[in-house]
């Protein structure tokens, strides 16, 4: 097997969509404080710290998930369930960009870094070691670890953890569930046959569907919330607040009339709805 395809399969491990949709919240939340240009070297630095430190995290994720992930359909391609990487490469690779990325962060500052670090044990320790295979409610230590790179970069901004880096992070922890509860009821036979507890089977997809609806709209709120804490004004501010309108509408219409169809359109609306208010939220430096 020549490099280029063990590369592809390396990079798959870190789901890089993912991966830079939460770098994009770090510097979202460092650039609503701070103003980019005259602090180059630190933008650099959040971006190079959370990419390791998130990548790591999503690799050891996969390591451990490689189970499940075998058993379900959606998921037995991947690198590990597949054979295309060993068990023990990609713990080493975790493991090794986990540190890197918390050593960077903490070099950079130390609340910046404990914030990053924190992430981590969420995601990896409590999440998907812990909580993933007992709870369907896991999925609230999943948001929080979403949630912990814009929280780590408005805190590296401000020098503390206030309310609007909070309401950011909140954001972020009501978007995981329109991710994680929409696969749920798409995969639900996956997730039955690898015997993982979800709210469709625990719950019904019904009221499922009702769960992400209030999610999306929270997370418009929140978004909504810092965005006012921020000042963003003029044409950012009605930007978002069309987008906000958008993402409540389809949640109400997905609580009115739930439906697969509708509530996938919903989950990637909040998609590029999360993606886009992180870069009005950055842009109220400019």
């Amino acid at each position: 097997m020549n490099s280029k395809p063990k590369l592809k399969f390396y990079w798959s491990l870190i789901k890089s969509p993912q991966t830079f949709l939460l770098i994009t919240t770090g510097l979202a939340g460092f650039m609503s404080s701070r103003c980019p240009w005259f602090n180059i070297a630190t933008v650099v630095g959040v971006a190079g710290s959370l990419f390791l430190a998130i990548s790591g995290s999503t690799v050891l994720n996969m390591w451990h998930d490689h189970d499940i992930d075998a058993i379900m359909k959606r998921t037995c391609w991947r690198p590990l369930p597949s054979g295309q990487i060993t068990l023990k490469k990609a713990l080493v690779l975790g493991l090794f960009l986990s540190f890197l990325g918390v050593g960077w962060a903490l070099a950079i500052d130390p609340l910046y870094g404990t914030i990053v670090l924190a992430g981590i044990v969420f995601d990896v320790l409590l999440y998907t070691i812990w909580l993933k295979r007992r709870t369907p409610w896991s999925v609230i230590w999943g948001g929080l670890a979403g949630g912990m790179p814009v929280l780590a970069g408005r805190a590296l901004g401000t020098g503390a953890i206030e309310w609007i880096g909070i309401m950011m992070s909140l954001s972020i922890l009501f978007w995981i569930p329109t991710h994680i509860l929409t696969f749920s009821i798409r995969y639900q036979d996956d997730y039955d046959r690898a015997g993982i507890p979800t709210f469709p089977s625990r719950y019904g997809v019904r009221t499922t569907h009702r769960i992400i609806s209030v999610s999306s709209a929270l997370a418009a709120l929140a978004i909504g919330a810092a965005a006012v804490g921020i000042n963003l004004e003029g044409g950012s501010m009605r930007l978002l607040a069309v987008l906000s309108a958008g993402l409540i509408f389809l949640a109400g219409a997905s609580m009115v009339r739930p439906s697969e169809r509708l509530n996938f359109g919903l989950f990637k609306y909040a998609s590029l709805y999360m993606f886009l208010a992180m870069l009005l939220i950055a842009s109220v430096i400019f």
